[in-house]
């Protein structure tokens, strides 16, 4: 038998809730075969202040090349990558790749306060990474930070303004993720010529750990089974919004949220507008 695949490189997260975790149980429950190429592990130290354990170049290398050569993949998501060494060369692994969806998530700041992309390291994103992207899935703050103009996203019309400046640094789609507006969590997705406003209501709950590491990996697995993008982000929108809805509680910080939610309870809240 065959089975659609997809690929991660990421950040293992030692909590359980984001990174390479959070996107190999996504895949999992989307029935894609889940592979993985860890770039740093995050995890606090008892004794230090250190909470990011970068994995040398040369181990990231062999975990894509093993994947790749092995197994290959339908799609694959980029997470956080840290470093703007790490980025240049997974850029170039990715367009040695013939892999026909790529997912990056620019991963900047984890929920945990974890900074999770070195400064220096955002013009690589932007200039090396984001140009292979088939979609990029930014949060607010993240595509504030790309498009470096300082100006707060507040509504969903600075959302779709971004989106239209964010694809023009070369993804084909672009998704900035509205989780932080008031009112109903509503994303927007710009094909080039259409918003897809997908709207869903906001959940009281902090536990929102993984989330956009989950809704990404969750558009990944729908490319990889070849689903259109707007048909993958759909589906990865009703997937997060039933993991968070179920979110789970745990001994401390915020939780993560729940990965199984989609399959055992659906969900029906989400509503999508095209304009």
């Amino acid at each position: 038998m065959s089975i659609p695949r997809a690929l991660s490189i990421a950040g293992s997260a030692a909590r359980g809730g984001a990174g390479i975790q959070a996107d190999l149980k996504t895949f999992q429950e989307m029935d894609v075969f889940g592979l993985s190429a860890i770039t740093a592990i995050v995890a606090n130290h008892p004794h230090t202040d250190q909470g990011v354990f970068p994995i040398e170049l040369n181990s990231i290398e062999a975990q894509v090349y093993t994947v790749l050569r092995d197994i290959g993949a339908d799609a694959i998501k980029t997470g956080m990558l840290f470093t703007e060494e790490i980025i240049n060369h997974v850029a170039k692994w990715i367009e040695e790749s013939d892999t026909p969806n790529i997912v990056v998530d620019p991963v900047m700041i984890g929920k945990m306060g974890s900074a999770l992309l070195k400064d220096d390291a955002i013009e690589a994103v932007k200039t090396k990474l984001i140009p292979l992207a088939t979609i990029i899935t930014p949060n607010m703050p993240e595509a504030v930070r790309l498009l470096e103009t300082g100006q707060p996203l507040t509504t969903v019309e600075d959302l779709k303004e971004a989106a239209v400046e964010l694809q023009k640094l070369g993804p084909k789609y672009v998704l900035v993720k509205g989780g932080r507006l008031e009112g109903p969590a509503v994303d927007v997705l710009f094909d080039g010529d259409k918003f897809h406003l997908l709207e869903a209501p906001r959940i009281d709950t902090i536990h929102t750990n993984g989330a956009g590491c989950s809704y990404s990996a969750a558009i990944t697995a729908q490319l990889a089974k070849g689903k259109s993008v707007q048909e993958a982000v759909e589906e990865a929108k009703r997937f997060i919004t039933a993991a968070i809805r179920h979110s789970i509680t745990f001994k401390r910080g915020v939780g993560p949220t729940y990965h199984a939610a989609y399959q055992k309870y659906g969900e029906t809240g989400v509503n999508v507008i095209v304009e």
